[in-house]
């Protein structure tokens, strides 16, 4: 994610939402300013992340949404991940 979509709450948000739709994975915040998720589920369940991520939290400005098909990869929860 890029846009303002730091300091807004959004990777406390984005896994809040991942729990309730029950993905697994993590969301981190990179030094450029953008916000990274790497996400499991089925597909409905990421459609839901993903339709989510496009607004974020109510102070977000989100002005990019890239997603990008990566092998599996196998998650027990999802976490937060600091810098």
């Amino acid at each position: 994610m890029s846009g303002k979509v730091q300091g807004v709450c959004y990777r406390q948000s984005t896994k809040s939402r991942a729990i309730e739709f029950g993905i697994t994975g993590f969301v981190q915040n990179l030094k450029n300013g953008n916000v990274h998720i790497i996400a499991t589920g089925t597909d409905l369940q990421l459609s839901q992340l993903i339709e989510w991520c496009r607004h974020g939290p109510d102070a977000a400005i989100v002005q990019n949404v890239e997603v990008t098909e990566i092998p599996l990869q196998e998650f027990d929860s999802f976490k937060i991940i600091r810098f």
